[in-house]
């Protein structure tokens, strides 16, 4: 019950800042342009477990998944599966003569994506409030988006918005 709970917390306070449909969309563009941007360059740092070679980027995946196993086992597979994926692509591009340059564009036009999308919203990103947080949960958060799209999980969806409503009413109190 706890991992459920765990869960619905962290949903409920990234919805309740990502409730226009343009800033999940850049959202949904920025995160993994940043990711892109990160495995670029940790992909040049390599290191070989039981003769397979592994990635920092590689590494750093994993880890995330493993922290992502304790919120939700099937949204971490599918992590999984995403990030390596992107992964691969940033292997292929960390070889061309411009890969420190592509790897720049993508970290910083991947962050620029997400401050324009909460200008649109009018919200303040979690990312200025909680840094380290925000840059861990951010993939989980657009493999939840992917769902939320595909129209998967729905009775998680509708309990997490009728959380979401009571949670911006509550702040709203406290404002006033």
């Amino acid at each position: 019950m706890e991992k459920t709970n765990k869960l619905k917390s962290m949903l409920v306070h990234y919805a309740s800042s990502h409730q226009n449909k343009m800033n999940i969309a850049l959202h949904f563009i920025g995160i993994p342009t940043i990711m892109l941007g990160i495995c670029i360059p940790l992909s040049w740092f390599n290191f070989t477990v039981l003769s397979y070679p592994i990635t920092a980027a590689q590494f750093i995946i994993f880890l995330l998944f493993i922290f992502y196993l304790t919120l939700d086992v099937t949204f971490a597979v599918v992590f999984l599966f995403f990030g390596f994926l992107l992964n691969e692509f940033a292997i292929s591009l960390s070889v061309h003569s411009d890969a420190g340059l592509i790897a720049s564009v993508a970290f910083f036009g991947g962050y620029a994506l997400q401050f324009i999308g909460h200008a649109i919203e009018k919200s303040m990103p979690v990312l200025v409030k909680h840094p380290i947080q925000a840059n861990i949960a951010a993939p989980f958060f657009v493999i939840v988006e992917i769902f939320g799209l595909l129209k998967l999980r729905k009775e998680l969806f509708h309990e997490i918005n009728l959380l979401v409503d009571q949670y911006r009413k509550d702040e709203n109190q406290i404002k006033l």
